[in-house]
């Protein structure tokens, strides 16, 4: 599904990533750990388009997609949410779903949320269709006409996945998806995660909680200082020992 190779990222005089090497099978939830500062997120920005890599390249379902823009890796079926929540509170929450559509639609989202009613669309029909079924996947179809602010902490993440999943994506991109949530909210998250890839879809994920890390992915990369430092299953990755040392240091 994704392939990163011999990936670098500089920033000036500082290297975010080095001569990074991994790869993202099918179906599969494909978690990628490692301590603050370790690059996770600048890999995330580089996969999406939102920074330039310095050299490497990125494949995407077997297509280089290194150099294209954000939009065009979303209408090749790349979606994420971010670490930060990024809802627009001017949009009802069925109307931040319907956003996700934009890559998909042929008459524009202006024309969608502006036009008269007696001119609706039969695209836009079909969009407020699919858009509660999004909705009742993520639990979130009775808060349809709420403001996102009003949601709890752990509805507005899953209405950021929500919208995401309405970009039709192949992979969909993870940041920190448990970050705040508390025990209730993140065994809700586990489950939609796992649904999320039964219903056919590929994740890979940023996560700092390792019970949930531990519980969902089947593969995992770890990093620190920008380079891969161990890969394998949650398992074997929980005896590595570069990972421990990673994490908790070495002694003298």
């Amino acid at each position: 599904m994704l392939e990163i190779n011999q990936v670098t990222k500089n920033f000036g005089g500082f290297t975010a990533l080095n001569h990074l090497n991994m790869y993202v099978e099918q179906g599969q939830i494909h978690a990628l750990i490692g301590p603050n500062g370790a690059g996770k997120t600048t890999l995330f920005n580089l996969i999406s388009g939102s920074l330039p890599v310095s050299s490497g390249e990125i494949i995407f379902q077997k297509k280089r997609i290194t150099g294209l823009k954000p939009d065009k890796r979303t209408q090749m079926g790349l979606g994420r949410t971010f670490q930060n929540i990024r809802l627009i509170k001017s949009l009802t929450v069925c109307e931040n779903v319907m956003l996700g559509f934009h890559c998909r639609t042929h008459a524009g989202m202006w024309r969608t949320f502006f036009s008269l009613p007696f001119k609706d669309s039969s695209e836009e029909k079909e969009i407020r269709t699919h858009t509660e079924t999004y909705l009742e996947f993520v639990g979130l179809r009775h808060r349809k006409d709420f403001w996102p602010h009003n949601l709890p902490y752990g509805e507005q993440r899953r209405l950021e996945m929500a919208r995401a999943l309405a970009t039709e994506p192949a992979l969909l991109l993870l940041d920190e998806p448990a970050a705040g949530m508390n025990p209730q909210e993140t065994q809700e998250l586990n489950t939609l995660i796992r649904r999320i890839v039964d219903f056919g879809k590929t994740i890979l994920l940023i996560e700092h909680d390792m019970k949930v890390v531990m519980n969902i992915a089947h593969r995992i990369t770890v990093i620190n200082y920008g380079k891969k430092i161990a890969e394998g299953t949650p398992q074997e990755i929980q005896t590595n020992p570069n990972v421990i040392e990673a994490y908790l240091g070495e002694e003298e």
